[in-house]
């Protein structure tokens, strides 16, 4: 495989692979760093890539899986997932302090969700991913995926609720 078939294959996805490694890893170098060794594996493995079935949920599987990797290793203790916020060129001043507020809110509450429960809502509200790519992805069932799913958006519309009535139920 030449460098162009690589490139044509991979850069159509490589802006999902930074957005998966962000929400996993601290920074934007971390993800930045999470993203390029993915692509250097897969460089590596490049004769190999015509035999997967969907290359773009094998580099999210392999992106996935090399973050979580990285915040197991030692040197990764200070890592913690953040967000970068919400702007919206065309809203009045109050819509988008209101839009930030809310953004950073849902994020927030995201941050509590257990680990699978963050991936997959990251997956498929955020990166709009089906359920089957989800599942190969993540190695889980659809239906797994989507209990899960149900689950993580309970937790945080709730959490929504109690915060926007100020704990008062």
């Amino acid at each position: 495989m030449k460098q162009q078939e690589f490139l044509n294959i991979v850069l159509p996805f490589r802006d999902k692979m930074y957005r998966l490694a962000r929400r996993i890893l601290v920074s934007t170098d971390e993800a930045e760093d999470a993203v390029q060794e993915v692509l250097l594996k897969l460089w590596k493995g490049k004769e190999r890539m015509s035999n997967y079935k969907n290359p773009e949920a094998f580099a999210m599987t392999m992106t996935k899986n090399y973050c979580l990797d990285r915040l197991k290793s030692k040197q990764a203790g200070h890592l913690k997932i953040v967000h970068s916020n919400y702007q919206s060129p065309h809203a009045r001043l109050q819509d988008q302090v209101e839009a930030n507020d809310g953004v950073r809110m849902v994020f927030e509450i995201m941050e509590t969700l257990p680990e699978q429960q963050k991936m997959i809502i990251q997956l498929r509200d955020v990166e709009q991913y089906e359920f089957d790519e989800i599942a190969e992805i993540l190695g889980m069932k659809p239906t797994a995926i989507r209990v899960a799913l149900s689950r993580a958006r309970k937790a945080v519309r709730e959490a929504l609720i109690k915060k926007y009535n100020y704990g008062v139920s």
